[in-house]
Parts: C-alpha cells; sequence; structure tokens
C-alpha cells in the first residue's frame, strides 16, 4: 500500500538531542528495503504559489493557502504492507522527533 508521508515543522519539537536518527541513513535504509519510493525537501514556503479558480476566474496568490507557522518541508512517498510498517518507518525518521509526520494513503479509486 502507498503512503504520502508529509514532512512539517512543528513548534515543540524533541528536546531530547540523545540517539538523534540521521537523514542519510534513514533515506539509504528505506531506499534499499525498497519502502521509500521518491521524496525530496521543498523550496521554502516564501516560493510557494497559491492557484484557485472561482466563477471562472483564476485567483494566484504568492505563498501558502494557509497562514500558519507550521509548513510542510518534505516528502516521501513510501510502499508498506499497511498502515503499522508506515508508522514504524515515519517513527525511524528524523522529523518525527524534530517536527511532524502526516501519513496518508493513496486513494484507490479502483475499489
Amino acid at each position: 500500500m502507498k503512503y504520502m508521508m508529509l514532512v512539517c515543522t512543528d513548534l515543540e519539537p524533541d528536546t531530547d538531542k540523545e540517539n538523534e536518527p540521521d537523514i542519510d541513513v534513514w533515506v539509504a535504509e528505506n531506499d534499499a528495503a525498497g519502502r521509500r519510493v521518491f521524496g525530496n525537501q521543498l523550496a521554502p514556503v516564501s516560493a510557494a504559489t497559491t492557484v484557485r479558480v472561482r466563477n471562472g476566474r483564476l485567483l494566484v496568490t504568492d505563498g501558502p493557502f494557509a497562514e500558519t507557522r507550521e509548513v510542510i518541508v518534505g516528502f516521501d512517498l513510501l510502499e508498506c504492507a499497511d498502515l503499522d510498517e508506515a508508522i514504524e518507518v515515519a517513527r525511524a525518521h528524523p522529523m518525527a522527533r524534530g517536527g511532524r509526520l502526516e501519513l496518508r494513503p493513496l486513494a484507490d479509486f479502483e475499489q
């Protein structure tokens, strides 16, 4: 099952820096195991552009859709057997301690 893992900042990161995981090790391990299909960091939120169409009119706004102090800074597409495995993969990601990770299964419109 495929999961989108959104990598987000958080205003209350873990203050325990002992045994902090290394992102390069996490990427290498999950790539080698076939659990990480693709992932990347995102450009700063200042580079975001929001696009909407209302009543046939194109509205383009500089910046993110929501005004918030927490932002999405990256993503990973995971291939896991189930949600439990996806949670374990996310648990080992450095941003599980320094930020937060949102897991969402990809929609299956074939069912």
